[in-house]
This record gives structure tokens, C-alpha cells and sequence, in this order.
């Protein structure tokens, strides 16, 4: 045997709680008796007990024991009662009300017979012993290895526990506890309610619709592109590899005329290369920060800025035009395809929805659906 608790715990409206659920128990009175015998200890709500004390607030005496079989009836306790318990997880507590305070009880989950027994229920109804400084009334609770048996009234002596025995005997029957069967068909159906829901605050979040596996994992300006046209994203997405790599070579192409770049000759070899299937030329081979100085030093880079549509910021427009290239040049082509695109929408400012109405029929989608 172990003592899993020994002392004084202080009770309100005349109730302690033994509580398994992560979730929480919410103290229904009629719901812990439904179906039982007698009261004092309703156990018929599942990982839970309802414990009634005859002092309704105040101290009263516990011992809470732990047992490898059933221990003997000791003639000290004047009320006995059992019931069945088993807890839903391994966070078992006794619990004040409202939580106030709490203790661990170090239970398993597995299936426990419960003894509660009682004694001095009726003095500690007696006003003159409301302010005692000793508890008036003692509780004992015991728990040990045991299958399920219907819960009973083992002793009853007092007025008090006489009362709350007939109390529970007048409560209708629970409700019948799910098959096993219908437990499990709850949890299908619950299960596809939550897709459902997850499914729908995806399409929410990418404009509309639920994004393929391929989209969703792609990365790149995919964001931006949403907000800018999420239409034609998931056209962009479904129309296939040589559409992407065709639509990022466009891009690039467009956001340079735009920029007033594609004349320049170093511009203009990597935009022949990129259309040929070739990698990008000199000097973008060679990275963005060589191309961000031509930018600066070449005296024919036009220095105009836009506002770019999704920021209000004013941006130099070459700037906004050399990722679109290099964009174009990825290996995957939908990232390719998602990241030029959008560097080019940058590059034309407002006017972007000239851009995207030229790529719509290489997408096969129609402007009505955009």
C-alpha cells in the first residue's frame, strides 16, 4: 500500500474532484450520480470523480492509498461507498473546487475500483462545529487493480449520507455510452470536419483555392503573387514545366523593355541566351553585384523609378527589372516562372495588369476568371 496524499483539504459547496482529462472536468452534479446506486462518490463521468463532503466549506480530513488488492472494511468509517474509475491519462489530480489547489496522484491508465469512506458527516452538519479548528469530518479514498463492477452502497449510518443515497437513486439513468464502433465513426467524421476546415483557411490564405503539393513547397515570391493575382498563380502552377520556363523568359524580357534595359548589349546577350535554353551571359553570370554596378556606371541604364504595387515605395525601375532576369534563369521552373513574374509586376509599377494579360493565354486562363 501507499499513501498518495495525507492531510487537510479545503472544500467549497461541499466538493472535492479526482480529475483525469487534459481537457478538464466541469463538475455536473447530476451527470457524476446518473445510473448509480448511492452517492457520496459519482463516478459516472469518464477520468473523473465527484466527492461529497458533509462540511460544506472548510477543512475537512483526507488519505488518499494506493493498493495491489482490496483492502479490508475497516469498522472506523461509518459511510463506504465504491464505484468503478479509470483515468484518461497519467495526469491524474485531486482537485479543490474551481481548481484552487491541486495534488498528483500517481495512478496509471488502467481500471481502478474506488472506495470512499466517511465519518463524522452528520456532526460536521451541526452549526456549533461550522468553526471548529480540527476537521470534524474524515474521508478516506482507495484505489486498486480492478475490472469494471457497477458502483454500491457498501455501509451507510448517517442522516447525511441516507440523504445524498436517495438523492442519487431518483436521477435518471444515463445516457447509453457509444459502441465502440460509433466512438470510432465520431472520430472519422470529427477528423474530416477539421480537413475540411483546414482545407478551407488554406484556400482563404492562397486566394481562394487549396494550392497543389508542388505550389505550396515551391517558396520564391509566391506570396506576393497572391496578393497580386492568385488566379493566375494557380493557373501558372498547372499549366506545366515548358509554360512556366516560357512565362519566366517573357518576364524577364518585358521588365527589361519596361526598365528600357533590353537595348543595352549585356542585357540583351543573357535575354537571347535565356530564350535559346542557354545559361545566363555575361555579366550575369557572374552575379547581382556586378550587374547592380553596370547599373550604376553604364550612362545609357535609364534612371527612372516607379511605385512598386504592393509597397508604395518608389524604386529605381532597372533595379526592379535585373531579378526578373536572373529569376528566369532558375532551374525549377515554376520558381522561375512565380519569381520573374513577379519581378517584372514590380518593374510596371500600376500597369502591371498589362503583363499578366499578356501571359493569361499562355496559361489557358480566361480574363473572366482572373
Amino acid at each position: 500500500m501507499r499513501t498518495l496524499l495525507f492531510g487537510e483539504v479545503y472544500v467549497h459547496y461541499g466538493q472535492m474532484y479526482v480529475v483525469s482529462d487534459p481537457a478538464g472536468f466541469d463538475c455536473d452534479l447530476h451527470e457524476a450520480f446518473a445510473g448509480q446506486e448511492g452517492g457520496l462518490c459519482g463516478g459516472a463521468t469518464p477520468g473523473a470523480l465527484l466527492l461529497l463532503t458533509a462540511l460544506h466549506t472548510g477543512q475537512v480530513g483526507l488519505t488518499v492509498e494506493l493498493h495491489d488488492e482490496p483492502p479490508p472494511l475497516d469498522p472506523l468509517w461509518e459511510e463506504v461507498v465504491e464505484v468503478p474509475f479509470r483515468p484518461l491519462s497519467d495526469g491524474t489530480t485531486l482537485a479543490q473546487w474551481a481548481h484552487e489547489d491541486s495534488w498528483e496522484l500517481d495512478l496509471d491508465e488502467t481500471d481502478y475500483r474506488v472506495r470512499y469512506s466517511a465519518r463524522g458527516m452528520d456532526e460536521a452538519r451541526v452549526p456549533e462545529n461550522f468553526e471548529s479548528p480540527e476537521p470534524v469530518d474524515h474521508y478516506l479514498l482507495q484505489f486498486w487493480p480492478c475490472l469494471p463492477s457497477p458502483a454500491r452502497v457498501v455501509r451507510q449510518t448517517s442522516d447525511h449520507a441516507a440523504y445524498w443515497h436517495a438523492w442519487a437513486r431518483e436521477l435518471p439513468p444515463p445516457p447509453p455510452r457509444p459502441t465502440p464502433d460509433e466512438v470510432a465513426e465520431a472520430a472519422r467524421l470529427a477528423e474530416r470536419e477539421r480537413e475540411r476546415e483546414r482545407l478551407a483557411e488554406e484556400a482563404r490564405t492562397w486566394g481562394g483555392r487549396v494550392p497543389s503539393d508542388r505550389l505550396r513547397s515551391v517558396g520564391g515570391n509566391v506570396w506576393g503573387m497572391i496578393r497580386l493575382d492568385a488566379a493566375l498563380l494557380h493557373a501558372l502552377d498547372a499549366a506545366g514545366p515548358d509554360i512556366q520556363r516560357a512565362v519566366a523568359r517573357l518576364a524577364a524580357r518585358r521588365a527589361c523593355t519596361v526598365a528600357g534595359l533590353a537595348g543595352l548589349e549585356w542585357v540583351a546577350a543573357s535575354l537571347e541566351s535565356l530564350d535559346r535554353g542557354g545559361e545566363l551571359a555575361p555579366p550575369f553570370d557572374g552575379g547581382q553585384r556586378q550587374v547592380c554596378d553596370l547599373l550604376l556606371t553604364d550612362e545609357r541604364v535609364p534612371q527612372a523609378v516607379v511605385e512598386v504595387s504592393l509597397s508604395r515605395t518608389a524604386i529605381s525601375r532597372p533595379h526592379l527589372a535585373v531579378p526578373a532576369v536572373f529569376a528566369a534563369a532558375e532551374r525549377d521552373p515554376l520558381l522561375a516562372a512565380v519569381d520573374a513574374l513577379f519581378a517584372a509586376a514590380s518593374t510596371y509599377g500600376a500597369d502591371y495588369g498589362v503583363l499578366f494579360d499578356e501571359v493569361r493565354p499562355l496559361v489557358e486562363l480566361r480574363g473572366s476568371d482572373a
